[in-house]
């Protein structure tokens, strides 16, 4: 094809890559979070689904995330959305047992990483689609070629949930972080924000303290609760 034997083609391509390389780490804590307390043959699937699923979704929002963003408030109700997952992520009981269990938690876990990457990608997508600079096919090959790196981290990253359990508190506060600037971006704030920079990290603070206030709490109601 002649396309492929265009410089711009493979500099467009490596930009992709390289913009999902960087911008991919919390969606790799998300997907080894939702997917740390199944039983390993499962947790293969959750992140492998999770990820094709979410890179699909991607290339879907790509089209239409500059509109997105335009209307009010709806980075706000994604944000909340990202809290309410992180709490959730905290809290998640590692000791379900039983093959339905296991079933119903392996698509709980796809279905918490598709929201979290359809809210946590609104703002990435627009980098994705300026290196695209129009073109389809690029921006399919560059986001699939990312899967596997996103699988990687992934895996990677639960291995060492497993060993070091305190990444699952900082991995939830990173969502809760990432929930507290999906917040303060929202566009019916961005004239204020102007004059208050200040305010989105204040936001994104605030976020990563809620996500651990509240999970610790729910924590200690199961613990009491259990006893």
């Amino acid at each position: 094809m002649e396309i492929l034997q265009s410089a711009d083609f493979w500099i467009g391509l490596i930009k992709i890559v390289w913009i999902n390389i960087i911008l991919s780490g919390d969606n790799a804590v998300v997907i080894a979070l939702a997917a740390r307390s199944l039983p390993p043959e499962q947790q293969r699937k959750a992140v492998l689904f999770g990820s094709g699923a979410a890179v699909v979704l991607r290339i879907a929002l790509t089209v239409v995330a500059a509109k997105l963003l335009e209307i009010s408030f709806l980075q706000v109700i994604g944000g909340i959305l990202l809290l309410w997952i992180g709490v959730q992520l905290m809290s998640d009981d590692d000791g379900e047992e039983g093959h339905g269990k296991n079933t119903g938690s392996m698509l709980a876990a796809v279905r918490t990483i598709l929201i979290a990457d359809l809210v946590m990608s609104l703002d990435n997508v627009i980098a994705v689609a300026a290196a695209a600079k129009g073109s389809m096919l690029l921006l399919i090959l560059g986001l699939a070629i990312s899967i596997p790196l996103v699988i990687f981290g992934s895996t990677l990253m639960i291995r060492l949930m497993e060993r070091f359990p305190v990444i699952v508190t900082l991995g939830a506060a990173l969502i809760g972080w990432v929930g507290g600037e999906t917040i303060a971006s929202d566009g019916a704030f961005s004239g204020w924000m102007v004059t208050h920079g200040w305010v989105h990290y204040a936001a994104a603070v605030m976020g990563a303290g809620l996500v651990l206030g509240l999970g610790i709490a729910l924590e200690k109601r199961k613990a009491r609760s259990a006893a």
